[in-house]
């Protein structure tokens, strides 16, 4: 059997320093510096630049939603998880750009008596946070809650898609 080498980049984005991590299948992780979930460091493997061929497609892609030239992503994604938190992340991945939803929402519909609260460990799981856009997730009321990048980058993301208005500056 042969197993799959992992490999990793930082690199400088809008959002600071992103980790990316590849393994043969595809793009396996994205992460942010303090990032909560970050796995073992030891699990990226080797590093190489971001023009590897391995993580050269996933780097430019991400620049390019970051300077607000791509709204979608087309990459090979390699993601790790339980049937569960498979079924959580590509209900994500249907969010489109631009929209929000609600752990609530989305615990309806995996159904099952799933609560919100499950749904939120399962979205902040995600390993490859802005491909599959975990960011689009707020509160019942619209509250930004919960982002393993830290609340400031989800307002930006969010503020960036234009699925939430930039708050108008006090006139005092």
């Amino acid at each position: 059997m042969q197993t799959s080498t992992n490999r990793h980049a930082v690199v400088d984005t809008a959002l600071g320093p992103l980790t990316f991590v590849a393994d043969d299948a595809g793009l396996a992780g994205i992460y942010y510096p303090g990032h909560w979930t970050n796995p073992d460091v030891a699990a990226w493997g080797e590093p190489v630049g971001p023009d590897h061929p391995a993580l050269a497609e996933p780097v430019r892609q991400i620049g390019e939603y970051l300077a607000g030239r791509r709204r979608d992503f087309d990459l090979r994604l390699s993601l790790r998880g339980s049937a569960r938190a498979q079924q959580v992340w590509q209900l994500l991945a249907r969010i489109p750009y631009g929209t929000t939803t609600t752990y609530g929402a989305l615990a309806a519909e995996v159904g099952g008596g799933i609560s919100p609260r499950a749904i939120g460990g399962f979205v902040g799981h995600n390993p490859v946070s802005i491909v599959v856009p975990c960011h689009r997730v707020v509160g019942s009321t619209g509250s930004l809650t919960g982002y393993a990048g830290g609340i400031e980058r989800k307002r930006h993301l969010l503020e960036l898609e234009g699925a939430l208005a930039v708050p108008e500056p006090a006139l005092w």
